[in-house]
């Protein structure tokens, strides 16, 4: 089962300088916010996309650990 602690784990290696914060302990249904300077100038869908990608198929299928995922992503202010 999946913890809030391991998806922070994963975004962190591949957002190592972001503000990630990740709610959730049901081992299935979680809430992340991902603030990275790399998100400036691409629009939601492409952070959203880049975030996906750093949790390395967790979120894939029926096989998948992590089943929910409510993301907010966006550049520093």
């Amino acid at each position: 089962m999946i913890q809030a602690q391991d998806i922070e784990n994963l975004l962190r290696e591949s957002f190592p300088q972001a503000k990630i914060t990740v709610q959730g302990d049901d081992g299935a249904h979680f809430a992340a916010e991902v603030i990275d300077e790399s998100f400036r100038g691409m629009n939601r869908v492409q952070q959203q996309r880049a975030v996906y990608a750093a949790l390395k198929g967790k979120m894939d299928g029926a096989n998948g650990e992590l089943h929910a995922l409510a993301l907010t992503t966006k550049a520093p202010e």
